[in-house]
């Protein structure tokens, strides 16, 4: 099965750049030709220039809910994801209204995507560190991302 994982984020915005960092140490653990591992700094339409001719697709992001505790791990669905049916600008596509936009243009999208978000605390200071416990949820990430290549669910 030909597997994309995707690390998304900006390296240079503290913790945004958790999936970033996680796409890193991904590169150095998974030597498998049916798997490639990419570290980018995309969102919403940008993103389909990536995601065809995948069978499934990972991908790994930071986020920030309400109540979300720093280094907290999220599997998330499509379905689960804010719609944005009606963006306005090109600027407001989700992941969910880019993916619906590339089915209507017969792109050649994953049948199965996944998402792991970290909940991160400080996305809008410039530096390439990560607080604390967002750091700490690398290896646990790292762990699901590697079970879901093998297609193990965690338990």
């Amino acid at each position: 099965m030909k597997t994309l994982v995707l690390g998304l984020g900006n390296p240079t915005r503290c913790d945004d750049g958790v999936g970033n960092r996680i796409a890193q140490v991904l590169q150095k653990e998974i030597h498998d030709s049916k798997v490639t591992v990419l570290e980018i700094n995309a969102a919403g339409l940008e993103l389909l220039d990536f995601l065809p001719d995948y069978d499934r697709a990972i991908i790994v992001d930071a986020i920030q809910t309400l109540g979300g505790k720093a280094g907290q791990i999220h599997r998330l669905s499509l379905q689960g994801l804010a719609s944005g049916k009606y963006p306005t600008t090109t600027h407001d596509f989700g992941l969910g209204a880019a993916l619906e936009l590339g089915a209507k243009l017969g792109l050649a999208l994953p049948k199965k995507i996944t998402i792991l978000a970290v909940e991160v605390v400080d996305v809008t200071t410039f530096s390439q560190d990560l607080t604390p416990k967002v750091k700490q949820a690398i290896p646990k990430v790292v762990v699901l991302v590697l079970q879901e290549i093998k297609g193990s669910q965690p338990q």
